[in-house]
Formats: structure tokens, sequence, C-alpha cells
């Protein structure tokens, strides 16, 4: 009995070993998938560029040629065609520039992200020798070497082989500067901000700096509140009237004041240059910042915290929607349907353009396959064309952002809309892709929790 639990650890460690070869020889297959769909993708972008080649038109028109393949790609692996595109790109790049890296990743001695990690860092290389002695080097590290290690490595050789200055690259660098937004989950959002580094380090050391001095600031209210409590005696004061001198504690940690700082200054500060003072009456800082919230009956009586979200993809909680509802303008009552959820109607006690606020209701984002660009900033497209005798009516309207509907004009893609506001696409090949309309939750609330 004695000897049981070591028989059993041996056992354990059998399977362990073998759980680990079979993860290995897993990494090494997906590897080589990874080379294969690398190389499909770099051949794609080849006929692309051949098609491109061949075109005696303007660049927009060869431009089309690349976004339909990209489209037709991109609807088949239900990619974004952006996605699609980029990845064409990047492949053909890996697939000429560093060979031997496509080569260890269908061996399997490294993985994708090993690949993209060279393949980043050694795009600055223009030297065809140089770039290859800069693959060998680091191909060796990235075998037996984790990712974030073999990035840190790589960067680091390819900016001693940079044949450029820092201040000549960061002069071209500094052209990328760009502001990006992410949805999070549970309502949240993420606002990215690209700049040169100077400037980034101050603000961050500026709200820093803000956020400590608020926080020194409640550390000494706290303090306050403490001795304020230790002066009360309990038979001589009403607990109601000491709550009512108690003064407000900032609980907020570092990283949650930081986000509020940006957030007041950001909208309702106004920049220190302003060069539309002259003609946009309050400059600005009179702009407003402005957002598409649609939010449940329910929801904005009060009778449920569900529902509510920003064009139709971001959710976003009951408060927060009910109080930008009680300080809007306008607003518009959407009808649905009770099963489906479709929109059948959208009104507003103010008149205004009823077949746009419809279709932006409706629609949520444009309706190219894959595509999330919000309805508010796409084009109302005539899925048969005007000028063939399509109707300007919503049963022939969609939106459609600049680039898709750029595509479906200038190329071979077609759209036809059913009555329900279902869009059947028909690419360059004659494969069909249907984009529905998006769909909506229907919350329902129950007078008595559900049986279990």
């Amino acid at each position: 009995m004695e000897g049981t639990p070591l028989l059993e650890d041996s056992d354990d460690d059998l399977r362990l070993a073998a759980l680990v070869d079979g993860l290995r020889l897993a990494e090494e297959e997906i590897a080589a998938l990874e080379a294969v769909k690398v190389a499909h993708l770099a051949a794609a972008m080849r006929i692309a560029l051949r098609r491109m080649e061949g075109q005696f038109a303007t660049q927009r028109v060869r431009e089309m040629q690349l976004r339909s393949i990209a489209a037709e790609i991109g609807t088949a692996v239900r990619w974004s065609d952006r996605v699609a595109q980029s990845r064409m790109g990047d492949a053909l790049d890996l697939v000429e520039r560093f060979p031997s890296t496509i080569d260890a990743l269908a061996a399997g001695r490294i993985t994708a992200r090993h690949a993209a990690v060279i393949q980043d860092a050694g795009c600055v290389l223009a030297d065809a020798d140089t770039r290859a002695a800069f693959e060998t080097v680091v191909l060796e590290w990235a075998e037996c070497e984790t990712v974030t290690r073999t990035r840190d490595y790589a960067r680091g050789l390819a900016e001693q082989l940079h044949p450029e200055s820092i201040t000549t690259r960061f002069d071209r660098a500094e052209q990328t500067r760009e502001v990006t937004l992410v949805d999070l989950a549970d309502g949240m959002a993420k606002l990215e901000v690209i700049g040169a580094a100077a400037p980034i380090h101050g603000i961050y050391n500026r709200l820093t700096t803000q956020a400590r001095a608020i926080r020194a600031v409640a550390v000494e209210a706290l303090h306050d509140a403490e001795a304020a409590v230790a002066t009360i005696e309990p038979e001589g004061v009403e607990p109601a009237a000491a709550d009512a001198d108690m003064p407000v504690v900032d609980i907020r940690t570092m990283n949650q004041i930081r986000a509020d700082l940006v957030c007041d200054m950001l909208l309702t500060g106004q920049p220190g240059i302003d060069p539309t003072g002259a003609g946009l009456p309050g400059g600005l800082g009179a702009i407003r910042a402005q957002v598409q919230v649609v939010v449940p009956v329910l929801t904005a009586a009060g009778k449920s915290d569900r529902g509510a979200s920003i064009d139709g993809t971001t959710p976003v909680d009951a408060d927060t929607a009910r109080q930008l509802m009680a300080h809007c303008p306008g607003w518009d009552r959407i009808l649905t349907h009770p099963v489906t959820g479709v929109v059948l109607a959208v009104d507003r006690y103010r008149a205004g353009h009823h077949m746009d606020r419809f279709l932006a209701a409706r629609d949520i984002h444009c309706r190219f396959p894959g595509c999330r660009m919000p309805a508010r900033l796409c084009d109302h497209d005539h899925n048969r064309d005007w000028a063939l005798g399509g109707g300007t009516d919503v049963c022939n309207l969609a939106c459609l952002c600049k680039r898709h509907h750029t595509l479906k004009t200038e190329t071979e893609w077609t759209a036809r809309q059913e009555p329900d506001g279902t869009i059947r696409w028909t690419t360059p090949l004659g494969r069909e892709h249907v984009d529905k309309v998006p769909p909506r939750v229907m919350f329902v609330p129950a007078a008595d929790p559900a049986p279990f």
C-alpha cells in the first residue's frame, strides 16, 4: 500500500509526457498549415498585382482589382476585406523577403507568431544581404526562445543594422501618428494614441502628477473624516447629523483617476491652437461629442437595465443611457417586429429625414459582409442602381461605407435586397453571400424568476 502513490505519480508522469509531446506535435502541424496559408495569400496577392498591371486606367480603377479579390477571400473565410487585403500584402512580403523564415515555419521549427515578429523587426532592413544575415541570426534564437524574447532580440539586432539614423526614422514615423478606438467587453472601450514619444510621455506624466495631487487631497479628507468620527460623542450627536457632516472621500485608484482626467479634459477642453476660431462660432471648443445610443423602452422607463448599446454594437450601462436620453435634444422611436426584432418604422416628435433614420435604425452598420462601420458614417446606396430603374425606397436602399460603396459601383460585385431587408451579395466569381438585417435581442420582463 505504501508504494501506491509512487505508482500513481509514475503513471501521471507518463501521461503528462505524452500530453507534452502531443502539444509539441500539434504546434508543428499548425505551423506547417500556417505556412500553407501564407503561400495561398501570397499567390492571391500576385494575381491581384498582375491584374492591376494589366489595367490601362486610373490608379483608383486598378486598386479596385485588389479590393475585389480581397473581398472575395474575406467573405469566403469570414474575414473583413480590409483584413484580407492586409494579410495578402504581409504574406507576399514574408514569402519574398524572408524565405528562410517561411521554411522554418513550414518545418514546424517556429510558430506563426515568431515569423510575424521576425518580419516586423526585419522589414526596416532594405538591403537583401543585411536582411538575410539578420534572418539567419534571429532564426537561431527563435527556434529555442519564446515570442517575447525573440521580439526583444530581433528589435535590438535590427536597430544595430539599421542604415538610417533615429532622427530620419522619427521624421518619417511621426507621419503615422493616429488615434484609434477599440471596443471592449462589459460596456467599456479603449482609446489608443500613437504619437511622438516625448509628448506622449509628457501626457502620462502630467496625468500621473494630477492624479497624485487628487489622491493627496483624498488622503487628507480621509484623515479629517477619521478625526471627526473620533471627536463625536455617541450620546450627544444623532447618527443622521453625524453622517451629514462627514466629508466625501475619493476612493478611486491612480489608474481610475488618470482615465477620468483624460475623459474630462478631452470632452470639455479646448485646444491651445485653434485655426477655426475665425470661421466657426465658438471655435473647436464649441464642438460637442456625439454618440448614437439605442435604448429599449423598458430600460428608458427604468423598468429594466438591459439592452442599451452604442451604434447597436457596444453595450452601455442603463444609467448612462438614461442620462444621455435626458439631455439629448430629440430621439427616435423605433418600432420592431415582436418576434424577429426587425425594424418596422421609425418616427420622431420633430420632423426630419424619416427614411435616413429608418435605414440607420435598421442597418446599424455597413451591410457589406463582415463590415462594422457605423450606419451614421455610411452612404445610402441603391442596391439596384437608380439609373437602371431602382427605386429610392427602404426596400432598395442600404447603408454602405465609402469603401464598399465604391467597390460595388466600380467592380462586378452586385447586391439584391429582399423584402425583409436581407441583402444577397454576388461576387465576381459568382459566389453568393447573404447579409441579414442585424438582429436585435428582445427583452421580455418576467414577473417571477425562471424555474430551474
